[in-house]
């Protein structure tokens, strides 16, 4: 059984995210970039089933500029199987990057094809159910538990109010949540080992995908800061301001 695992890199979770001054998009000049959160969580899930026994191989899929190899080497450490970065310098949106991924599915026949549910940087939350679209199979979102058997996987979803379980055909599409692991830090050994396993570079051109983008980003601005928090006296005094400032009471 083979598994396409898509990942993306990302600003550092840790890192305070800036607009530029002319609110044209997100300052990244000298920024430290790592993988995506739930894309880590992805790979984590997949090795697992693999050192399981119900995997045999897991490809590390990555879509953008020629500095994602750094991101596929860290799937790679933890232990994907192999990487294909498909490199561009275009902004990619999740229509593309569904795109991109849809053609790679074609010639891959993974029968489990898994990504983070969102990334943390545009939050869009669509890669998956667009990909699932595209190469009509079924698909599980939110995943916080995935069970194998036969040619079906059971997942359990994360919904409103509550756990939901499905079962899928596969192949199949499923997309992470936060609860559904915790991955593991790649060892120093690992980290060296994956330098030597294979990454295949393509370009979008040569998948035959258009990846123009769709659309134009008009400003990008900070949120506006919060007052300071003030101290009361007493009771009667915090009352008194939730009633005639806040107006909450």
């Amino acid at each position: 059984m083979k598994v396409l695992v898509a990942i993306k890199r990302v600003v550092d979770a840790n890192v305070k995210i800036r607009a530029k001054a002319d609110g044209t998009g997100v300052d990244l000049a000298n920024v430290k970039m790592s993988l995506n959160p739930f894309d880590e969580i992805a790979v984590e899930e997949a090795v697992r089933l693999k050192e399981r026994g119900l995997v045999s191989e897991v490809i590390a899929v990555s879509c953008g500029v020629q500095a994602c190899q750094e991101t596929l080497r860290t799937a790679l450490a933890i232990g994907a199987d192999r990487g294909i970065l498909v490199e561009t310098n275009a902004e990619l949106q999740p229509l593309a990057v569904a795109k991109l991924l849809n053609v790679l599915v074609e010639r891959e026949q993974p029968q489990l094809v898994i990504l983070g549910k969102q990334a943390i940087d545009d939050d869009c939350n669509q890669t998956g159910q667009m990909l699932a679209a595209l190469a009509r199979m079924p698909q599980a979102t939110f995943a916080s538990k995935v069970e194998i058997a036969d040619q079906h996987i059971d997942v359990t979803r994360e919904i409103d109010g509550g756990l939901e379980t499905v079962r899928l055909s596969l192949p199949a599409i499923v997309t992470t949540d936060l609860r559904l692991n915790e991955p593991r830090y790649a060892t120093l050994p690992n980290i060296m080992k994956a330098k030597k396993k294979p990454l295949a570079t393509v370009t979008p051109d040569e998948l035959g995908v258009d990846v123009t983008p769709r659309l134009k980003t008009l400003k990008t601005a900070e949120p506006a800061a919060r007052p300071a928090g003030i101290k009361v006296p007493d009771v009667a005094t915090l009352v008194a301001k939730l009633k005639n400032e806040a107006k909450v009471i």
